[in-house]
C-alpha cells in the first residue's frame, strides 16, 4: 500500500511541474519578445531672452541732387570758347563758357566816357550856380537867374548818377560774357559747342551741375504706416528715438551703403491718389557712388520696441487656419504647442511682444518629428542673424539615426 501511494502521488505532482516549466518558459519568452525602450528625439532649441528691438522700415526711394544748377546765359553773343572738361567737378565761380566780350567791352567804355562828360557838365554848372548865388547875395544878379543856375546844377548831378548806373550795367553785361558756376558739383556735358550763337535767359539750357556730395533720398511712405506708427507712439509700444532718426541704404545690387544718413523732412500733405507722401534723407556721398535717378531700398528706425522677443522664422510654421505656431519645450523636457501673434519680421527673425516668456526654449530643428506632450532631449543652439542658420558645428548627429530634417 505505501508504494501505491508514493506512485500515486509521484504522479499527480509530475503535471504540476510540467505546467510550471510551461509557465516559467512562456514568461521567459513573453521577457524576450518585449522590444527594447525607444531612445528619446532630440531636437535643437533657442533660449528666448526679451530685449529692445529696433524697429525699421524699409521703404523704396530714388536718389536726388541736393542742388541742381542749370547754367543759361544772360547776354547775347557768340560762344568763344568753353573752359570746362564735361563730367568734371567744378567749383563756384569757375568759369565754364566766354561769350565774345568786344560789343560788351565797348559799350563799357562809352558809358565810362559819357560818365566823364556829365561829371564835367558838373564841375561847370556848379560854378555858375555859385556865380549867380554870390551876385544875388550883394543884390547884382537876379533870383531867377540863381535859381537856374541851381537848376541846371541839380540836373547835371542827376547826369552823373545816370552816367553812373550805365557804366555798372555795362560792367555788369561784360562780366555775364564769362559763365560762372554758381555751386559746387559735378557738370553735365554741353549742349553747345564753340561758335554758337546763344541769347539771354533762353529756354535750351548750356550744360547743367548737380551736387552730389551730400546727396538727397527721397521715399515712399504709406498714410497707413503713419497712423500705425503714431499709435504705438501713444500706446507706449514704441519708444520714439528722436529727432535725429538715422536712415541706412541698400543699393539696387543688395549691397548695402557704407554710409550713414539723417531723415530731413517729410511732406505735410497727402498725395491724393496713392495714399503716400514723401520723406527725404541726406547722406554722406564721398566716393560719388549714389548718382541722381538711381533706385535704392532706405531703412528708416522708427522706434524702440521694448522688452519683446525674437523668434527665428525657421522655428515658426502656420497651422490650417493659417495662424502662426511654434513648439517648445517645457522644463519638465515635453513639447508644447502654441498660436502667437507675430507683429512683423525683423531680419530673419519674427517680433512677438506676447506669448512668451523669459528662458522659455522654442525648437528651432526637428519640430516636425515630435508631437505636442512627448519628451524629448534639446540641445541648445544659437542662429546666424544674418542667414538664419545654425551654427552647430554637426546638425545632423544631434537627430536620431535615420532623422533628416529641415525645418
Amino acid at each position: 500500500m505505501p508504494a501505491e501511494r508514493a506512485s500515486s502521488s509521484s504522479r499527480h505532482a509530475l503535471p504540476s511541474a510540467l505546467l510550471l516549466a510551461a509557465v516559467l518558459a512562456a514568461c521567459n519568452s513573453e521577457k524576450a519578445a518585449a522590444p527594447p525602450p525607444q531612445p528619446q528625439i532630440q531636437v535643437s532649441v533657442v533660449t528666448l531672452h526679451p530685449q529692445p528691438v529696433a524697429i525699421t522700415a524699409e521703404l523704396p526711394g530714388r536718389v536726388s541732387a541736393s542742388l541742381i544748377a542749370e547754367i543759361r546765359p544772360q547776354v547775347n553773343g557768340i560762344i568763344k570758347s568753353r573752359l570746362f572738361r564735361e563730367g568734371s567737378e567744378v567749383k563756384t565761380g569757375d568759369v565754364l563758357y566766354e561769350i565774345d566780350p568786344s560789343p560788351y567791352q565797348a559799350a563799357l567804355d562809352s558809358a565810362v566816357a559819357a560818365q566823364h562828360k556829365a561829371e564835367a557838365a558838373v564841375a561847370n554848372a556848379q560854378v555858375r550856380a555859385d556865380r549867380y548865388r554870390e551876385l544875388l547875395q550883394r543884390n547884382a544878379g537876379s533870383k531867377q537867374d540863381a535859381d537856374d543856375a541851381a537848376a541846371t546844377l541839380g540836373q547835371a548831378q542827376a547826369d552823373v548818377a545816370a552816367a553812373k548806373a550805365n557804366v555798372e550795367a555795362a560792367r555788369i553785361n561784360l562780366a555775364y560774357t564769362k559763365v560762372t558756376a554758381p555751386i559746387d558739383g559735378r557738370i553735365d556735358k554741353s549742349a553747345l559747342t564753340q561758335g554758337a550763337l546763344v541769347t539771354a535767359n533762353q529756354a535750351a539750357v548750356l550744360t547743367t551741375i548737380r551736387k552730389l556730395d551730400p546727396i538727397n533720398v527721397d521715399v515712399t511712405q504709406s498714410s497707413t504706416n503713419l497712423l500705425k506708427f503714431r499709435s504705438d507712439i501713444a500706446s507706449g509700444r514704441l519708444k520714439f528715438t528722436g529727432p535725429n532718426v538715422a536712415v541706412k541704404l541698400k543699393l539696387d545690387t543688395g549691397d548695402a551703403y557704407a554710409q550713414s544718413g539723417k531723415l530731413e523732412f517729410a511732406e505735410a500733405n497727402i498725395n491724393e491718389t496713392t495714399g503716400t507722401f514723401s520723406v527725404r534723407a541726406e547722406f554722406p556721398n564721398p566716393e560719388r557712388l549714389l548718382l541722381p535717378g538711381m533706385f535704392v531700398r532706405a531703412e528708416i528706425q522708427e522706434g524702440i520696441a521694448e522688452n519683446n522677443f525674437l523668434l527665428p522664422q525657421r522655428a515658426v510654421g502656420r497651422n490650417t487656419k493659417g495662424e502662426a505656431t511654434a513648439k517648445f519645450v517645457s522644463a519638465e523636457g515635453k513639447v508644447e504647442e502654441r498660436v502667437l501673434v507675430t507683429r512683423r519680421n525683423i531680419g530673419n527673425n519674427w517680433l512677438v511682444d506676447s506669448g512668451v516668456k523669459d528662458g522659455e526654449r522654442i525648437i528651432v530643428e526637428g519640430g516636425q518629428l515630435v508631437r505636442p506632450g512627448q519628451t524629448v532631449t534639446a540641445n541648445e543652439v544659437s542662429v546666424d542673424e544674418a542667414t538664419g542658420e545654425l551654427k552647430s558645428a554637426n546638425r545632423r548627429a544631434e537627430l536620431p539615426a535615420g532623422n533628416t530634417a529641415k525645418n
